[in-house]
């Protein structure tokens, strides 16, 4: 699409896209089918052979998940298996456990439910799960910028000093839903060095083996806190539902010795084991860092030609009209309009057939107050409906800097 077009020109092309009713769908950061075809041999890698860490995996038992399990997902958060829970598909579901687990019986603690009021900081924008989940539990968002780097720490800091409800922050430290930065070691530092009687850090690090080129590393988060004598605020979360099989994978936990005792003091209420046979599947497809690493890469070599051509399609705009993030891994791509004008694009694309994240949704509460901010999701499709998604993308961009 050439940007020096004329309006009416564009209001053609706008047209033509309405007219062939064609769908389009860039809402959410689904694996494409390409992806999950590389994790086929799950379904035979069995073979039979039931037993894996010399358990019978068909049965009861192992809470906390195979040792197997434990080591693979310790490779992905970076952190030591004896602190890993595996259990379930989701990490969304565990987080949602933990939450619980918080507000019924706290960690040793007053339980959160006790609590007149409970707050959480939220780096935004941020991932419309985390809020919705917070929000549906009852528990208080403050919004907090991201900076580029990580959070804002001296908005952070001021909040801390006036308000006593604030327990928590939520946020993604790698390849970060939807802005794609990654945290640098002075902001997980400073995270590590707050001081204050039963606060929770949870890092969703759903995105950290997910690389293209040359991605920034991820500090060594675990390691941090514990140097920082404050493993008690960590909880880290990842899952290999974007690695293996979105709705099949293996979901984990990262805790501190004492949060793990009360955890799964709380868990085990509700579960006599974990899905071993799943596990076992995994380990043995992922049995070391080398082979984990080599699926990643041949992931990046189908999800990155997509990021390639959002950013190609997005630097015909014109200089000034908007601007947008330009992560190195992860899912998402993060695009802030002129201010007021992310509705009216949400507008014009819904009514040409071309589905968004819902506005706001990327905020606490579903509120962008700058009316600016809209998630690109380029995974799921194929390149040549990626195309058409950004050139109508585009073209309503335009649109909505002239209406």
């Amino acid at each position: 699409m050439n940007s020096s077009k004329d309006i009416s020109k564009i209001k053609k092309e706008y047209q033509k896209f309405k007219n062939s009713k064609k769908l389009l769908d860039l809402t959410r950061g689904r694996p494409s089918s390409e992806q999950l075809d590389l994790s086929d041999n799950l379904e035979t890698v069995i073979k039979g052979d039931f037993i894996q860490d010399k358990v019978d995996t068909r049965n009861y038992g192992l809470l906390e998940g195979l040792p197997s399990a434990r080591k693979l997902a310790g490779w992905v958060l970076n952190s030591d298996p004896a602190n890993i829970f595996v259990n379930g598909t989701s990490s969304l579901t565990l987080l949602g456990h933990y939450l619980h687990s918080m507000i019924f019986h706290g960690d040793g603690q007053v339980a959160w439910k006790d609590l007149d009021k409970v707050t959480f900081l939220c780096p935004v924008p941020g991932y419309d799960r985390h809020f919705a989940m917070l929000e549906k539990l009852g528990i208080k968002m403050i919004s907090v910028p991201l900076v580029g780097d990580g959070p804002d720490l001296d908005s952070i800091e001021n909040l801390l000093e006036t308000d006593e409800t604030i327990k928590g922050m939520i946020c993604v430290p790698k390849h970060s839903n939807p802005t794609g930065e990654t945290f640098s070691k002075e902001k997980i530092e400073a995270l590590a060095s707050i001081n204050r009687d039963g606060f929770k850090i949870i890092f969703d690090n759903a995105y950290a083996v997910h690389d293209f080129n040359n991605s920034k590393k991820l500090p060594d988060i675990e390691k941090i806190f514990i140097e920082k004598n404050s493993h008690d605020s960590l909880i880290m979360l990842g899952s290999t539902s974007k690695i293996s099989l979105a709705g099949s994978g293996l979901a984990f936990i990262s805790l501190s010795p004492n949060n793990m005792e009360n955890f799964v003091n709380y868990f085990s209420k509700f579960s006599l084991g974990s899905d071993k046979l799943n596990q076992a599947r995994h380990t043995r497809i992922f049995n070391s860092k080398k082979a984990l690493t080599e699926h990643m890469q041949k992931l990046a070599k189908i999800i990155k030609p997509k990021f390639d051509l959002v950013f190609e399609k997005l630097n015909e705009l014109p200089d000034g009209l908007a601007k947008w993030t330009k992560p190195s891994g992860g899912y998402f791509v993060s695009f802030d309009s002129l201010k007021g004008n992310a509705s009216k694009i949400h507008k014009l694309c819904e009514e040409a057939g071309l589905k968004l994240t819902p506005l706001g949704a990327t905020f606490p509460y579903g509120k962008d107050l700058e009316n600016k901010n809209i998630r690109i999701a380029p995974t799921q499709v194929e390149l040549e409906e990626l195309s058409e998604a950004m050139d109508l993308f585009c073209i309503c961009v335009l649109l909505a800097e002239e209406s």
